[in-house]
C-alpha cells in the first residue's frame, strides 16, 4: 500500500498513491461505506491512522485489499497526479532524525576513516521539520547568505508505526509504518560572515547549521508501507541531477542497518508514532566530486520500490 499526502485546491488531502494518480482516502472511504477512515483522514494528515495496531489502521488495511479486489469501486475517483500537489507523507511528525556517515564509501569519499561497527554507535542529528520538510515536484532556494556548497544526499526514510522505548533490532520492523525517500540537502560550508573571527568550536556549529536551511528535506513522495518492502537491506538508492546520474547504491551497504538505527536511538529516546528517521546517503555526493547544486537544476532521487523524489533549485 501507497499512501500520500496531497494538496488540491488549497486543501490538504490523504491519498492512495500510483505514480500517476492518485486517491482521495476520504471519498474512497465514503463511497465504500467506512465513514470511520474518511473522518480520521479529512484533516489531510495521514498520522491519524496511526499507530499501526490500532483499529484504524487496520480498517484501512482493509479498504485497500477491497480495493485490489475490485478496482471498480473507486471508478470516477482517481484524479491525476499532475492535478495535485503532493506533501511530504508525514504532517508533523514530532521528530526527524537523519544519520550521518552510515555507508562506508561515503565516509572514505568524504576522507575520513570509516569505524568499524563494533567500536562505534550511529551519528544521529535533527531537522527542524516544520520548515525543512517539503514534497515532491516544490523549488527548494539556493540560500544567498552561503550558496556556494549546496549538496544532495538520496536516503531511505522510515517512518516510525507506533510507540516505542529500548526496542530490540529483532523487533524493530514491527514498529515500522512504511518507507519513504529523503533528500537530505546540505550547506557544506556555511558561512554567513566570511570576514568573522574564527571559534574553537565553528567546525561544529556549521556542520549542524548547513543542514538546517528552509526546504533542505526534500520527502516523498509516499509512504510505502512494510508489506511492499520486506527487506528494507535490499534496496537500491539512485540519484540524479539535470538526468546526470551522480549517487548509485543499495541500503546492503549500510554500516548500521534499519533495525540496528531504531534499536540504538529508542534506547535513549522514545520513539512515536510518525517520527521520520533518514538512514544516510550512499557515496557520490557533491563534496567528493564538486559538483555542487545550483539554481535552475533539476535534482531526482529515488529508492526503488518506494518511488521518484523529484525538486527543483531556485
Amino acid at each position: 500500500m501507497k499512501l500520500c499526502r496531497f494538496e488540491k485546491d488549497g486543501h490538504p488531502r490523504c491519498g492512495l498513491y500510483e505514480a500517476h494518480r492518485v486517491l482521495p482516502i476520504d471519498d474512497f472511504a465514503a463511497i465504500a461505506g467506512q465513514k470511520y477512515i474518511a473522518d480520521a483522514v479529512r484533516g489531510g494528515e495521514l498520522e491519524r491512522l496511526f499507530p499501526i495496531d490500532s483499529p484504524r489502521w487496520h480498517a484501512m488495511q482493509d479498504l485497500y485489499q477491497e480495493l485490489k479486489e475490485d478496482a471498480s469501486i473507486a471508478s470516477g475517483l482517481w484524479l491525476p497526479r499532475s492535478s495535485v500537489n503532493l506533501l511530504p507523507p508525514i504532517a508533523r511528525p514530532n521528530k526527524l532524525l537523519l544519520l550521518a556517515g552510515n555507508y562506508a564509501e561515503h565516509v572514505s569519499e568524504q576522507g575520513d576513516l570509516v569505524a568499524e561497527r563494533e567500536r562505534t554507535f550511529p551519528y544521529v542529528f535533527l531537522k527542524p521539520a516544520s520548515t525543512t520538510l517539503v514534497g515532491d515536484q516544490a523549488n527548494v532556494a539556493i540560500p544567498i547568505q552561503s550558496p556556494d556548497k549546496i549538496d544532495h544526499e538520496v536516503e531511505l526514510a522510515v517512518i516510525i508505526g507506533k510507540t516505542g522505548r529500548n526496542i530490540a533490532a529483532s523487533q524493530a520492523l514491527n514498529y515500522v509504518a512504511g518507507y519513504t525517500v529523503i533528500n537530505d540537502i546540505s550547506d557544506r560550508s556555511f558561512k554567513p560572515n566570511p570576514n568573522r573571527q574564527e571559534r574553537p568550536r565553528d567546525k561544529h556549529f556549521d556542520w549542524s547549521h548547513g543542514k538546517w536551511h528552509d526546504g533542505f528535506c526534500p520527502c516523498g513522495p509516499n509512504l510505502t508501507t512494510c508489506d511492499e518492502i520486506t527487506n528494507p537491506q535490499q534496496l537500491s538508492l539512485k540519484l540524479w541531477v539535470d538526468n546526470d546520474l551522480r549517487q548509485d547504491g543499495t541500503t546492503a551497504d549500510q554500516i548500521f542497518s534499519v533495525a540496528d538505527v531504531i534499536e540504538f536511538i529508542s534506547s535513549w529516546m522514545t520513539l512515536e508514532p510518525g517520527d521520520i528517521i533518514s538512514t544516510g546517503t550512499p557515496s557520490g555526493v557533491g563534496n567528493a566530486t564538486g559538483k555542487f547544486l545550483k539554481a535552475g537544476q533539476k535534482v531526482e532521487a529515488e529508492v526503488v520500490g518506494i518511488g521518484r523524489l523529484t525538486n527543483y533549485m531556485s
